[in-house]
């Protein structure tokens, strides 16, 4: 990610330098991901949609511990890799809008709420800012060469309340704490960075 663009790192001291954590991360440009992976401070393992496992990409993602997700229903095989990673103390990396948009956390899918209240792991919120801003020259597709990109951790706090419930209920409130959170830090990282 240094080779090909300029990423200024705020706030990744942030990230428990231990046990289990949840980074919740905006999507609005398909080298987020990466980019996260890349200036984190710990081996992040995310939830990737099936569709990217194709040829050598997929070796490579497998390879590196990334995990192969149906979203078209409630992929069990996913569930129990990302728990496992979670239980084991590792980092597991969530797009909670479960696909690439504005990178806003207007809508939230109740995937990232659910590892979080299971897993009692906390949730650090990442923004990433700066990635769809403008196209690149040489590949459109890309955010232009040597062009700055922001990643801003936020505070890890806790999706439950506390009671340890798994009901219905208790992953809807979960979900609207996780909102509220995640908007808010999105708002402070634009303040931060002036993006």
């Amino acid at each position: 990610m240094n080779g090909l663009w300029r990423p200024r790192v705020l706030g990744a001291w942030k990230l428990p330098a231990s046990g289990p954590a949840i980074l919740a991360v905006n999507h609005s440009h398909n080298i987020d991901g990466p980019m996260v992976m890349g200036v984190s401070p710990r081996p992040t393992h995310f939830l990737i949609k099936k569709e990217a496992f194709i040829g050598p990409l997929g070796s490579f993602l497998t390879g590196i511990g990334q995990l192969q997700v149906d979203r078209t229903s409630a992929d069990r095989g996913a569930i129990t890799e990302a728990l496992g990673i979670l239980a084991g103390g590792g980092v597991l990396g969530i797009f909670p809008e479960g696909t690439r948009g504005e990178g806003d956390f207007a809508s939230l899918r109740a995937g990232l709420a659910y590892f979080a209240v299971r897993s009692g792991a906390p949730i650090v919120p990442v923004a990433v800012l700066g990635s769809s801003e403008r196209p690149g020259r040489l590949i459109k597709a890309l955010p232009p060469l040597r062009s700055r990109v922001d990643v801003v951790f936020g505070d890890p706090f806790d999706a439950g309340d506390g009671s340890g419930r798994r009901t219905r209920a208790a992953l809807d409130a979960a979900t609207e704490r996780i909102q509220k959170q995640l908007t808010g830090h999105l708002e402070n990282a634009r303040r931060l960075t002036g993006r």
